[in-house]
């Protein structure tokens, strides 16, 4: 088994990201805890609410929502009891078991996983320390569940997705250190497919790499310079060179990895586009700079690119949760620059103005507009690890609404 965590800044975007896999019939909420009523009947608006009442009670805590994962190998003989024991003895032992969560059964990968939507506010204002949780809690309580339930051992530790790399800041450390530390990092981790890609990347942890201009001898012998970046986006301290950095990530040694990225990459794409379409679903009218911080609430960076007049001419998607890079027009013709900027019908804000706005006038730019209760749509018609785990034992679980649509027959229940 292993234990994803990832803490973040607003619940909303982990329950949209959730809530749209269910009604495309890739994941069911099957389980929910510190819920009053019947949580079939609650719409997303009201799921969300039960959170905010939560965190309100501390608002000056603002990493206040965790979204958990647990990832079984795909050989693990798990039931519905078995797996909801296991979710409530993972969360008791992690010191979340008296916190509201809710517990959504994805069907979206080769292996069985279940998705956490949690606060760290305790019922009466005080915090959860979630600082080093993986290693703290999340580590003992993997090999403890995994003794007690005969679950293949994961090869490590358990993974605490929270940044792990920190963006660069000029003059904290050696610039030569923070550029190669960050520069490899990204190399290794993150998927990308292009130069333009893995600069994009980088952006995103304040690096940029340089050619120099096409009629340069540098760009001619496919020379590489790292720079950091200010705060304006511009270039500060003493460039270095690729070859100065020990996992040498020049020209050459990045286009090697080019192919094998664009394949690896692919099963990510669906979900990086579940991430984008809810947040266009959430908000009935959006702004570029709205946007871009809704994403950010959900671990997506976007990096669009602009010509020397400034007129922005493609955009590239950095997915920090499965270290995906993706440029839009890869995504679909919907998720390039020119669709995007139309869809937003707004003057052209720069994206460094971005890390100015404060958290408090974040709702001059996105409102949460009231999002209608549309119920759950039926699942395909089709036999898979959820069928298999619901029809084994349906004792405590919640059973999701489901709409009749016509010239759609009816899934048939299992539990």
């Amino acid at each position: 088994m292993v234990a994803k965590i990832v803490s973040g800044k607003n619940i909303r975007g982990i329950l949209i990201y959730n809530e749209n896999k269910v009604e495309k019939g890739e994941a069911l909420l099957f389980m929910a805890s510190g819920f009053a009523g019947n949580i079939d009947k609650m719409n997303l608006a009201q799921k969300a609410e039960r959170f905010n009442k939560r965190t309100m009670l501390n608002p000056s805590v603002k990493t206040n929502a965790l979204h958990l994962t647990l990832n079984f190998h795909p050989s693990d003989k798990l039931d519905g009891e078995k797996l909801q024991r296991i979710v409530s003895e993972y969360m008791e032992q992690i010191g979340f078991d008296h916190q509201p969560f809710l517990v959504y059964l994805h069907e979206d990968a080769h292996h069985p996983h279940v998705h956490i939507a949690t606060t760290n506010i305790r019922v009466d204002g005080s915090r959860i320390d979630i600082h080093g949780i993986g290693y703290k809690h999340s580590e003992e309580a993997r090999k403890s569940i995994e003794q007690k339930y005969d679950l293949t051992v994961a090869g490590g530790r358990s993974l605490d997705s929270s940044p792990k790399i920190k963006p660069a800041v000029y003059g904290e450390v050696p610039t030569k250190r923070t550029i190669g530390n960050i520069v490899t990092a990204v190399m290794k981790q993150y998927r990308y497919s292009s130069f333009p890609e893995f600069n994009a990347a980088l952006k995103a942890f304040n690096i940029t790499a340089d050619r120099g201009a096409e009629d340069s001898v540098m760009y001619e012998k496919r020379g590489l310079l790292y720079s950091i970046l200010n705060e304006n986006g511009n270039k500060v301290g003493i460039p270095i060179k690729a070859s100065a950095i020990y996992a040498k990530p020049t020209l050459d040694n990045l286009e090697k990895r080019f192919d094998k990225n664009r394949t690896s990459r692919k099963v990510f794409r669906d979900e990086l586009e579940d991430k984008i379409d809810g947040v266009f679903k959430a908000y009935q009218s959006i702004t570029k700079t709205g946007f871009v911080l809704a994403l950010k609430e959900i671990g997506v960076t976007v990096d669009f690119r602009r010509n020397q007049q400034g007129r922005i001419y493609g955009v590239t998607f950095i997915d920090h949760g499965t270290k995906s890079v993706f440029n839009g027009s890869n995504l679909g013709k919907a998720y390039s620059a020119n669709s995007l900027t139309r869809s937003f019908g707004e003057r052209d804000i720069p994206l460094r103005q971005l890390d100015k706005r404060s958290q408090e006038n974040t709702d001059e730019y996105f409102r949460f507009t009231g999002i209608t209760d549309k119920g759950f749509l039926e699942r395909p018609e089709k036999i898979g690890y959820l069928d298999m785990v619901l029809s084994r034992s349906d004792e405590g679980f919640m059973q999701p609404t489901v709409k009749k649509k016509k010239r759609r027959k009816k899934l048939q229940q299992h539990l």
